[in-house]
C-alpha cells in the first residue's frame, strides 16, 4: 500500500468515525465535539504554519473559523442571558484573532485561541460531570 493510498484510507475511517460519533451523540456531547474539533484544526494549522505550507494552514484556519461561527449560531441569547452574549463576543474576538494569525503568521495568536477554546471546553465538560451525577428526579 503506498503512502497515499494509506492516507486515503485513515482519512476514510476518520471521517467514518466522526459521523458516527455525531449521530450518537446528545446536544451536550456535539458541543464537546465541536470544540476539540476547532483545537484539532488550530493545532494543524500551527503545524502548517511551521512548515510554511501556506494554503493548508488557511483550509484549518478557515475550518476552525467555521467551527466558532457554528457554536456562536447554537447560542441560544434568550435563555442564556449574558452568559449567552458574552460567549458570542468571545467567539467573534476569537474569529478575529485567527484572522490575525493567518495573515501574520502568527502562531502565538493561534496559542491564545486554542487556550481560550480549552477554558471553555473544560467549563463546558464540568457541566456534562455535574448533569450526569445528579440524582434522579433532581433538576
Amino acid at each position: 500500500m503506498s503512502l497515499n493510498n494509506a492516507r486515503n484510507a485513515l482519512h476514510q475511517y476518520s471521517q467514518n468515525a466522526v459521523q458516527t460519533g455525531v449521530e450518537a451523540a446528545n446536544p451536550h456531547r456535539l458541543i464537546q465535539m465541536l470544540m476539540e474539533g476547532a483545537m484539532d484544526r488550530i493545532a494543524a494549522a500551527r503545524g502548517h504554519m511551521e512548515r510554511g505550507e501556506i494554503q493548508l494552514k488557511g483550509a484549518q484556519i478557515n475550518s476552525a473559523i467555521a467551527i466558532l461561527d457554528g457554536l456562536r449560531a447554537s447560542l441560544d441569547k434568550d435563555k442564556g442571558g449574558d452568559i449567552s452574549r458574552n460567549l458570542e463576543d468571545l467567539y467573534l474576538y476569537m474569529t478575529r484573532r485567527l484572522f490575525e494569525a493567518h495573515a501574520g503568521n502568527d502562531s502565538s495568536l493561534l496559542d491564545e485561541v486554542a487556550d481560550l477554546v480549552q477554558q471553555i471546553k473544560t467549563a463546558w465538560d464540568s457541566i456534562g460531570a455535574q448533569a450526569n451525577t445528579r440524582p434522579e428526579g433532581a433538576i
